[in-house]
């Protein structure tokens, strides 16, 4: 048995919180928000690999409390699997309306992209993974591919796209990549209470239902 596991590609996983949550929304997929991230890798991995970790990348929401507990809420689930939470940060700002003059607050997700592509190089040296599987469709993470494939010939890194975010240049440099479809999405929910690391029980989101 221990011989079958060593034979075994391992791989990490690197999710995009925020590319794969409003490819959901994009696509309608509202009732898959409650996502067991664990579930779904383990339903995406073939029986010759086996999971070492998965790093989840996201930015806290601000000035929006029912966000915030809503996202609160589902990062202490992540956690509860065993999921690595990975923070980048929002920048407050403004934008123009160029024809009317309107102005709006807006926050940007930062740091993100930067996050991934270093954890992504990192591991690889530290020899982490033999296969990293990166969740996102951010055409910006394809020069850390590029960059695991032209100094490491023993690894890989395949794409798995959100719904909605197939991007053809992360699929040139990936060595795999395919789409997420709905059916692994409702089959990887988490129940409606999930048991917190400190013993809370966490519900699905009024609204996720």
């Amino acid at each position: 048995m221990q011989e079958q596991e060593k034979n075994k590609e391992r791989v990490v996983v690197y999710i995009d919180g925020f590319n794969l949550y409003f490819g959901m929304r994009e696509a309608g997929f509202d009732n898959c928000r409650w996502l067991n991230l664990k579930a779904l890798v383990q339903n995406l991995l073939h029986t010759n690999q086996t999971l070492v970790d998965i790093y989840y990348f996201t930015s806290r929401v601000s000035n929006n409390p029912d966000k915030q507990k809503r996202q609160s809420t589902y990062i202490d689930a992540l956690e509860s699997e065993g999921i690595i939470v990975v923070y980048g940060n929002y920048q407050d700002g403004t934008e123009e309306c160029k024809r009317c003059g309107n102005i709006w607050r807006i926050a940007k997700e930062k740091m993100t992209d930067v996050n991934i592509a270093t954890s992504i190089i990192i591991h690889a040296f530290q020899n982490k993974y033999d296969a990293a599987m990166l969740i996102s469709g951010d055409s910006d993470l394809v020069p850390p591919i590029k960059s695991v494939h032209e100094n490491f010939n023993n690894k890989r890194v395949f794409v798995v796209f959100p719904p909605k975010r197939h991007n053809s240049s992360m699929s040139y440099v990936a060595k795999g990549s395919f789409i997420i479809g709905r059916r692994k999405l409702v089959e990887s929910q988490f129940g409606d209470e999930v048991i917190s690391l400190s013993g809370y029980k966490l519900r699905r989101p009024k609204s996720w239902e």
